[in-house]
């Protein structure tokens, strides 16, 4: 811990070379005050590499995003790729930027710094979904992508996604590799001027273009568009982010009208008006998509978080449009992707039914073990990873090919052969074909989730996430993992009303992690590495999982119930009934966790 006057001093250097006048009058009124608690919060450590990168809440200083972080992550990345280059072949990096405040100042920042350190760069054209960045790495055959996003998180933040060569998000031990290359970045490394003179980038034009063209390639009716005859009313929002341009185009390049939109939630708002965290699994975020598409009695809702990496979807109920879970989507997109593994292509071809080299469907260990049956019915092998498409999307491992990826945080990877990450955008396109599809039948997705109860098991699954927001980042988030520790050495015996036995993932040989009896695999053989996760195994029809957040003060509980039902009546009052115990459940692990949600 530094003392007072270290800290006082180094803080006034931050804001001699932090070139925004923002975030210097930041750091000079807390200089001139010499708020010394103000400045631990922004000077006592660095932002760290969490599940999908590094996040954190705009403002000055090394543990907020400003540019001067971007700058030193820029340099750091500089240096990383000039140490692995082999045989003179200059480095190349794609770069892109959501519409979040600052997003678009972040990105030329560090193409600025990377261009000017001898590494060969991309700019996407403008504010874009995370996914067309996903898909230019490979597109445009780069060494490393970085995305300006804070994803769904609050508007309050944002933060910077890597991408590899691969396409996929960046994987151990490459990120302490990279990690310490930016440790090694004080302002002193920076370049004089780093944020103004000539910007030696060029602009990507063609990618999303190219995108749209490899989504919609296998779906299309033919080699141009032809128009969809189709009654199915479809209302989208971006909820104030990137997603409406590009699904709109990946739409029309299938055949596709337009979906309705929630007007005021279209365009890219910084501000994000209504919802100061803009996730569409949080209560009240789709309560505009709702009331619109109620109003124009709609068929479907489809709405994206603001980078468009994340499709939450709506339908009828009998008390007006409600969401459907992310292991209830899981599950649709799964069986029409294995449905067509089934026939071979015959269907709807595309790349799910070429190739001979086995297929691989691949979930987490929070996600529903349902996958797991219906891929054991259809004869494909079926990974359990953990959390983070990171590992979803490597998870068929060497000698298989992955067809179909999902965690039930509403990440989907409907074409994995394109986008190695999740993808919105081309999730989106595929739930709308199969509303499309069930309505033309004259039933319903919440019709076809019933049939997969009964021939699979029903499978309930809730979520719950205790959050502490009163506290700095990192305390937050280390009284959480503390409270993990807790019921690590002090389980619960029994968990309302059943007996509990514990699976500890940071063991080394982790045993069964869900109801289907799938075990934790990186890919087909091979065992996951140690990770913070617990669960909680209840009776033989439950389960709880719990686990912390990579980048948030947020500690995720994810229940899920089983159950048989032999006959269609028998569903609503067996949903009903497990849906209470899962609640019972979670309720039960809070308690069981000693700590207060936050606000």
């Amino acid at each position: 811990m530094m003392d007072s006057e270290a800290l006082v001093a180094e803080a006034a250097k931050w804001r001699d070379r932090d070139p925004d006048p923002l975030t210097r009058a930041e750091l000079a009124r807390l200089v001139d005050r010499r708020d010394v608690e103000g400045l631990r919060a922004r000077f006592e450590g660095t932002l760290a590499f969490g599940t999908a990168g590094i996040r954190a809440e705009l403002g000055a200083g090394p543990l907020r995003m400003n540019r001067l972080v971007v700058a030193r992550v820029a340099v750091g990345l500089a240096r990383h790729l000039d140490d692995r280059a082999s045989g003179g072949a200059g480095a190349r990096v794609t770069i892109g930027y959501d519409g979040r405040s600052g997003s678009a100042v972040l990105a030329a920042d560090a193409a600025r710094v990377l261009g000017r350190g001898g590494v060969a760069v991309w700019l996407l054209p403008r504010a874009l979904p995370t996914p067309v960045l996903a898909f230019s790495v490979r597109h445009l055959h780069a060494d490393l992508g970085l995305m300006v996003t804070a994803s769904h998180n609050p508007r309050t933040e944002n933060g910077l996604k890597l991408y590899v060569r691969d396409g996929g998000q960046l994987l151990p031990p490459l990120d302490s590799e990279i990690a310490a290359a930016i440790g090694t970045v004080d302002l002193d490394s920076l370049p004089d001027g780093w944020w103004e003179g000539p910007c030696a980038w060029e602009i990507a034009d063609g990618v999303v273009d190219a995108y749209v063209e490899a989504i919609t390639r296998a779906t299309r009716p033919g080699p141009q568009p032809q128009p969809r005859s189709s009654s199915l009313v479809v209302v989208h929002t971006a909820l104030h982010g990137v997603a409406t341009e590009t699904l709109r185009s990946v739409m029309a390049a299938g055949g596709w009208p337009p979906p309705l939109s929630v007007t005021r939630e279209a365009d890219p708002d910084p501000a994000f008006p209504g919802m100061p965290f803009p996730n569409p699994e949080e209560p009240g975020v789709l309560d505009g998509a709702r009331s619109t598409a109620e109003a124009l009695h709609a068929d479907l809702v489809v709405a994206n978080d603001p980078d468009a990496d994340r499709l939450a979807v709506m339908v009828p109920g009998p008390e007006g449009f409600e969401r459907l879970s992310g292991d209830e989507v899981g599950a649709l997109l799964a069986d029409d992707v294995l449905t067509r593994l089934e026939g071979a292509g015959s269907t709807r071809g595309g790349p799910v039914g070429r190739g001979t080299t086995a297929p691989v469907v691949a979930t987490t260990v929070v996600s529903g073990s349902l996958l797991r049956k219906m891929a054991d019915r259809a004869g494909v092998r079926c990974v359990t990873t953990l959390t983070g498409f990171k590992w979803i999307v490597r998870a068929a491992g060497p000698d298989a090919r992955l067809v179909y990826g999902y965690e039930e945080a509403l990440g989907y990877a409907v074409r994995p052969d394109v986008v190695a990450d999740k993808d919105g955008i081309s999730a989106g396109l595929l739930a709308v074909e199969l509303a499309d599809a069930a309505k033309r039948a004259g039933r319903t997705l919440r019709d076809r989730l019933d049939e997969l109860a009964l021939v699979h098991g029903l499978h309930v699954t809730c979520q719950r996430a205790l959050r502490i927001d009163d506290l700095p980042r990192s305390e937050g988030m280390g009284q959480l993992v503390r409270a993990l520790e807790h019921v690590r050495r002090a389980p619960p015996r029994e968990l309302a009303g059943g007996a509990v036995t514990v699976t500890d993932l940071l063991e080394e040989h982790p045993g069964a992690v869900d109801l289907a009896g799938g075990t934790a695999e990186r890919w087909p053989g091979c065992p996951i590495e140690p990770a913070n996760v617990l669960v909680w195994h209840v009776g033989a029809d439950a389960r709880v999982v719990l686990r912390p957040s990579g980048t948030e003060p947020k500690l995720k509980i994810y229940v899920e119930v089983a159950d048989i039902a032999e006959h269609l009546s028998e569903l609503t009052e067996r949903r009903a009934a497990g849906n209470a115990r899962a609640e019972q459940l979670a309720s039960a692990a809070i308690t069981a966790l000693g700590v207060v949600p936050g606000a």
